[in-house]
């Protein structure tokens, strides 16, 4: 064997030989000589050194304890590496400099990526494998000095993959627990003549595979596969091994240990004998040697294996822990020179099994350094296609394209294609169908590569494997191998996740080499990245489909709004009507008076009285608005109410506006308060605020859960109103703030839209202690714009509550006007849910609405009105008006002539609050 140990050298010296003398010895008539530093590390490289030799001979560290040098050597790891390092630097540096294999144009190598496949290549012709003809292949090219290893400790910036981590120093330092040797064994009676040791080894006792590790060699091994295929090789070579094999441990989905085969240099292997010996080494964690085959009883041979199949040795490949990962086996030792026949000694196990350890060693961090680079590759992956996620397209093809494309360069496929199902497609592979096809080709431009989406019909294309994937929705990896080429293929169905369906399939084809044209297998890289394609491509489609429904609604939407449009403004002839009648005056119409009624007044009487207040406020005037336009948008306010709800309609909208006009009008001081543009804001919500209203209260659209809640959340009816306000005045012909700058505009809108909402008596409840407690004040100053939100906030809920302040006629009238829609609802929760209305809606009830009415004027309404009669005497008429009519309430409470009257009812009803009662109301 090419590697010697030094303790087999001394012994074959003749005695009395000096030291000079062990420089030179004669082999079968050659001579060959050694270097200083070989000699220097002749220990490093010896068989004996090994943890499994019991006897461990010393020429290592006399002297010293052995187990005080392995002790220092595991307490100073970095400097023993480093000083391992730069001996192998020195061996190597005494012969010719090994060279380096260049860079690749592509860094995404491949953790498993089997050896290229060449289209010309045919099995040898020889039963017998020539490994040292495989090894001539992975030989490293002529040295070239422009060529660098970007994995090597020399090049600045680099970090070889056998270079420690800070975390995991540990697992490169070499200690007794990691031994390295032997690397080569000592010469055995049938091993070859010594020129094929140095074929083999290099040079004497410096193993250059070993040693080319040791040096931070592996970045130019390429891939993990290629490791192990040179590894192999170099075993196969040292032991006389007709075949070799491979394979590492991986965890299946169950997370049991099994083999993946990664090197099969086997003419003469069979699949069950190399099952059977690999599974029993892996199981067991120890070495088969196995020097009469076809007699072990383990194993059962017909007579062509039993002619073929001598014998076997199969040893374990752990990493640091003493973890197997990996198995190697061996077939058929070579017969010697002389023609004898002999079989795996017990030196070819130490020199098999301490080579595996060099590899398993250098394998985990291999492994976790590929691993890193694809996970980087992939993360690149992910990110580009977010990106591309992230960006508006013209359809869902062109964003499957782009997604494509940017999966191609990452996984070397030639060609990439989408099949789309028809949507009646059946699950069976038989009667699947698609529908529409992407087909995107890579055309390799020298580093960089062209991506062109073509035009394919489904004659040209073979969907058969799409079929399959569309029918078992799981990922079908396929190789077809043949001895002229190689098609690679792998199919990924594309799921909605949603609904689980599959909805696509991706498929890439033929993989090309980095380095070459030649075609490779997907690897499991490949398609966990095509996997995380697919997942990709579904959000794609969610989304295109999102953006589809949402532009159908859209479009939905806008045909609604145009049809509201036309229906809701009122006719052309009617809007000239309005324009060229003579509007009246507002002592004609009232308007003034707090005790104003509608009752009884024509329409175009009521829109009238509208325009007069526009006009006397000198809104029109102030902010140049269109009469015309302002005579459209009344009408358009008045048919946005419907005629079929008793209470909440356009009346109640005109006496809400005449209450805030009445105020406004009355009070110099609101006019001096406000500004111009906050009474134009409030006098468009008042004739706005129950725009559309159904007749319902929030709590019943809620808990129905009609659209209206599911649009709002809460306050539904309010924000309703306000958005139907927003609508009319952006419809064509109504624009009464055209004239508006747009930051007027915007200030106006968010102050009716904050006045609409204050309408909500759950709002008003929430805010009138605040109210209450500025009104106690001697003075209050309403330069803050919070203090004039809450004051218009306040003034809205007045004008929208003043039928309780109307004369006693007028307010009987209104109070059976609102409990007809109250009873109405009432009846209909009953039918529904199935409940118990509210009193107040239970038309069961209705002999106590006198009773029910006092209650409502002394929580909600006689506070508010005396808060209001406080800051501004000149509203006193609205809290006279509250005070008079909770009066009739309780007069009409006593003569009552119900037999469900309480008296303990009457009484409380019947007192009337003093001073003292009020102020407790009040509060």
């Amino acid at each position: 064997m090419p590697c010697l140990d030094s303790d087999a050298r001394e012994s074959a010296e003749p005695d009395g030989a000096t030291p000079g003398a062990a420089s030179a010895r004669s082999f079968r008539g050659e001579t060959v000589s050694e270097p200083p530093a070989v000699r220097g590390t002749g220990w490093f490289f010896s068989p004996q050194w090994s943890p499994r030799s019991k006897t461990r001979e010393g020429r290592f560290g006399d002297g010293l304890r052995r187990d005080q040098v392995e002790a220092w050597l595991d307490d100073h790891s970095d400097f023993t590496r480093d000083y391992f390092l730069r001996r192998t630097s020195a061996v190597s540096g005494a012969q010719s400099p090994l060279p380096r294999i260049p860079r690749r144009s592509s860094d995404h190598a491949d953790m498993l990526r089997p050896a290229p496949r060449r289209r010309s290549s045919s099995p040898p012709a020889d039963p017998h494998l020539n490994i040292s003809s495989l090894m001539d292949r992975l030989k490293p090219l002529a040295s070239n000095p422009e060529w660098e290893d970007p994995f090597s400790p020399d090049v600045p910036g680099h970090h070889s993959p056998l270079s420690p981590l800070s975390h995991r120093s540990s697992r490169f330092s070499f200690s007794p627990c990691r031994p390295l040797s032997p690397i080569c064994s000592p010469d055995l009676p049938h091993s070859p003549p010594p020129a094929e040791r140095d074929a083999a080894c290099g040079r004497g006792e410096c193993c250059p595979w070993a040693t080319e590790l040791l040096r931070g060699g592996l970045g130019r091994m390429g891939s993990v596969a290629e490791l192990c295929r040179g590894a192999a090789l170099h075993a196969g070579e040292l032991l006389a091994a007709e075949c070799c094999c491979l394979s590492l441990v991986k965890k299946d989905c169950d997370g049991k240990n099994t083999l993946e085969e990664v090197v099969a240099l086997c003419s003469r292997a069979h699949p069950g004998l190399v099952k059977g010996v690999m599974g029993r080494v892996l199981a067991a964690g120890s070495p088969v040697n196995l020097r009469g085959a076809s007699e072990d009883p383990g194993f059962h041979f017909d007579e062509v294996e039993s002619s073929q199949i001598r014998n076997v040795l199969s040893v374990p490949i752990k990493n640091h822990t003493r973890e197997v990962v990996g198995v190697v086996l061996m077939i058929n030792k070579r017969n010697g020179c002389d023609g004898s026949a002999s079989g795996f000694t017990h030196v070819d196990e130490k020199v098999l099994l301490n080579h595996m350890d060099v590899l398993g060693m250098v394998l985990d961090n291999v492994q976790l350094y590929e691993s890193s680079r694809q996970e980087a590759k992939r993360s690149q992956a992910l990110v580009e296609m977010a990106q591309v996620l992230s960006k508006e397209h013209l359809s869902f093809e062109v964003l499957l394209s782009k997604m494509a494309a940017t999966i191609m360069p990452f996984t070397h496929a030639q060609y990439c294609t989408i099949f789309i199902p028809s949507e009646q497609t059946s699950a069976v592979e038989d009667q699947a169908e698609f529908s529409r096809v992407i087909h995107l080709e890579c055309e390799e431009l020298g580093s960089t590569c062209q991506i062109y989406r073509r035009e394919r019909d489904f004659g040209d294309l073979d969907p058969s494997n799409a079929l399959k994937t569309l029918a078992c929705k799981k990922t079908l990896n396929m190789s077809d191998v043949s001895e002229a080429s190689m098609n690679s293929a792998i199919c990924c169905p594309v799921r909605n996740e949603m609904s689980e369906n599959v909805i696509a399939v991706c498929q890439l084809t033929n993989k090309r080499s980095r380095d070459s044209d030649e075609a490779e297998a997907f690897n499991r890289y490949d398609q966990r990245l095509l996997e995380d394609l697919a997942v990709y491509c579904g959000l794609a489609l969610q989304y295109a489909q999102a953006v589809q429904i949402t532009e159908e609604r859209r479009a939905s939407i806008e045909v609604t709004q145009e049809v509201l449009a036309y229906h809701i403004t009122a006719a052309e002839q009617e809007i000239q009507a309005l324009q060229e009648a003579a509007i009246p005056t507002v002592e004609s119409l009232r308007l003034l008076d707090f005790h104003f009624s509608d009752f009884g007044l024509p329409e175009e009487t009521t829109s009238q009285a509208t325009v007069r207040m526009f006009l006397d406020l000198k809104l029109v005037q102030d902010f140049n608005i269109d009469y015309k336009s302002l005579c459209q948008w009344v009408l358009t306010v008045r048919r946005g109410y419907r005629n079929n709800v008793p209470y909440h309609n356009w009346n109640h909208a005109l006496s809400t506006a005449q209450s805030m006009f009445a105020m406004l009008m009355a009070t110099d001081r609101l006019q001096t308060i406000f500004s111009r543009l906050e009474i134009l804001a409030l006098m468009i919500a008042t004739l706005s605020h129950d725009l559309d209203h159904r007749g319902y209260s929030n709590s019943y659209i809620e808990r129905s859960q009609q659209p209206l809640a599911q649009l709002y959340g809460h306050s539904s009816l309010e924000r309703h109103h306000y958005n139907l306000c927003l609508f009319i005045l952006n419809n064509t012909g109504s624009q009464i703030l055209s004239s508006l700058s747009a930051e007027d505009h915007r200030a106006v809108l968010h102050m009716i839209k904050r006045a609409i909402l204050a309408t909500d008596l759950a709002v008003y409840m929430e805010r009138r202690k605040e109210f209450f407690s500025l009104t106690k004040k001697s003075r209050v100053s309403w330069k803050s714009e919070k203090k004039r939100d809450l004051l218009r906030s306040m003034l809205m809920t007045a004008s929208d509550l003043s039928a309780i302040t109307k004369p006693w006629p007028e307010q009987k009238r209104i109070a059976n006007l609102v409990t007809m829609e109250f009873f109405a609802q009432g009846d209909k929760e009953k039918k529904e849910f199935k409940i118990k209305p509210i009193d107040i809606m239970n038309r069961e009830k209705s002999t106590r609405l006198p009773y029910m009415q006092v209650e409502y004027i002394n929580d909600i309404c006689y506070p508010l009105y005396k808060a209001v009669s406080r800051l501004f005497d000149s509203c006193s008429p609205l809290l006279r008006g509250c005070r008079k009519n909770r009066e009739n309430w309780i007069h009409f409470a006593e003569t009552a002539t119900g037999k469900e009257c309480n008296n303990s009812c009457c009484v409380t009803v019947g007192t009337h609050l003093n001073a003292e009662e009020e102020t407790q109301a009040e509060e």
